[in-house]
């Protein structure tokens, strides 16, 4: 048995620095053996090239050899299902603690309680720290206790709460000295784990003075492409929530500000009502009537429905892994509401296609769309997939990047009348809800 070690669980948090969990673990007195583990429970659903699979492990090469080369020590890359994992770590190590960051999705949560139990069987605690947002489960509620299911009061009690706390950075560099001397510890490639590279590449964020400015000017028009790409990397915890917030700050800029904290509107949603992965928050909804119909959910992902932003849109999807926000809002209106198709098909289609996936974001604002979720579109607003045109992309800019034959006779006829959709959609959510 070698001597006894504390373990750092790496998870949402791939970076080394501003990371609560891991600067507690190395501030702890024992020397700190950090660890990833490739779950198996998850990445059994994922097709073989999936481009974040790709990201997390170059991610994780790049911190490995970071750790390699300034401090002699690395990062343990472990394969497997993480209770199994740990019954192994138990028998190579003389573990004291198990330090983490909080997950809040409710396999993440199951999962941590298994590992929770587990190790106290073993006489290992198990720290976990809140690191991927600034307020988490119910520490944003109303005066009776309750979650708050509109986000505009949120985001103001949010902001009233964020004015009375210090946000601290956690800088990790002076500590990093206490990890374990060993700078060999086991990796894995991508094919050990049964992947592929990808040939989708996840994009390096961009959070300048500039965009952060013209964020509210120009936020709504995909031709522009002026969105952030933060969304991976605070997913993946490549960048510190902590850091962003206070360069939204910096720049006084309260439009960009108040999209970091929809996320954390999503968040705790998720965590308060964790059914409404598969169930419409306003129960009333489950009985809509959806047509469901395979043939055409094919034409929506494949960016074929006679709709040219609508095809540009999945077109960008498919190609890229990414969306533009505003065009989001209208393939999504468009599956619901022309084709009368369940948002569940919607939500677990960009659960596979999106890099920036976060279940608490896309099921909220999938149930949005629908209208069916809290703070949601009203059922009677359905947007127009062609005055929409006119709204974003007046020049065409958009369209004739992704759907270049879109005024061309071999296009394909729109795949529904919008009128008529939209009476048989009001008519299909009326009968549901009355």
């Amino acid at each position: 048995m070698s001597k006894k070690v504390n373990i750092f669980w790496f998870r949402r948090d791939l970076r080394l620095d501003d990371n609560l969990g891991f600067y507690e673990a190395l501030k702890s007195d024992l020397p700190v053996l950090p660890i990833f583990i490739f779950d198996t429970e998850i990445l059994e659903h994922l097709p073989k090239d999936d481009a974040r699979v790709t990201f997390i492990h170059q991610t994780l090469q790049t911190m490995r050899q970071t750790l390699q080369e300034d401090y002699n020590s690395s990062i343990a890359i472990l394969h497997g299902k993480p209770e199994v994992i740990f019954k192994q770590l138990i028998e190579d190590y003389d573990i004291d603690t198990v330090y983490t960051n909080h997950d809040y999705e409710p396999y993440a949560t199951q999962r941590d309680n298994t590992i929770k139990t587990f190790l106290e069987k073993h006489s290992i605690a198990f720290n976990t720290y809140k690191d991927q947002v600034i307020f988490e489960k119910n520490e944003v509620e109303k005066k009776d206790g309750n979650p708050y299911l509109v986000y505009t009061p949120y985001m103001r009690t949010w902001k009233e709460k964020f004015q009375a706390i210090e946000l601290e950075i956690y800088y990790t560099k002076s500590h990093l000295d206490n990890l374990v001397c060993h700078s060999r510890l086991p990796n894995l490639s991508l094919s050990d784990i049964g992947f592929e590279k990808s040939n989708q590449e996840i994009t390096d964020y961009e959070v300048t003075p500039t965009l952060i400015q013209t964020y509210e000017a120009t936020r709504n028009f995909p031709a522009k492409d002026s969105t952030s790409r933060l969304g991976p990397h605070l997913r993946f915890g490549t960048v510190s929530i902590r850091k962003m917030v206070k360069k939204a700050i910096a720049e006084q800029n309260e439009i960009f500000w108040q999209e970091l904290i929809w996320r954390e509107f999503f968040m705790q949603i998720l965590w308060h009502f964790p059914q409404t992965t598969t169930n419409a928050f306003k129960p009333k909804y489950d009985r809509i009537e959806w047509r469901n119909n395979e043939d055409e959910f094919k034409k929506w992902c494949e960016g074929k429905t006679g709709y040219p932003l609508v095809d540009a849109g999945m077109r960008q999807l498919n190609s890229t892994g990414f969306m533009h926000n505003r065009v989001r809002m209208l393939v999504g209106s468009f599956l619901c509401k022309h084709l009368l198709i369940d948002w569940r098909w919607g939500e677990a289609y960009f659960a596979e296609k999106l890099h920036d996936y976060d279940m608490a974001s896309n099921v909220g604002n999938w149930q949005w769309v629908a209208g069916c979720g809290v703070d949601a579109a009203p059922y009677f607003r359905i947007f127009n997939p062609t005055t929409q045109i006119q709204k974003f992309d007046k020049n065409h800019d958009y369209l004739k990047q992704w759907v270049p034959e879109y005024q061309e006779l071999t296009y394909p006829q729109p795949m529904v009348d919008h009128k008529m959709a939209r009476e048989r959609c009001l008519e299909t959510y009326k009968t549901a809800l009355t």
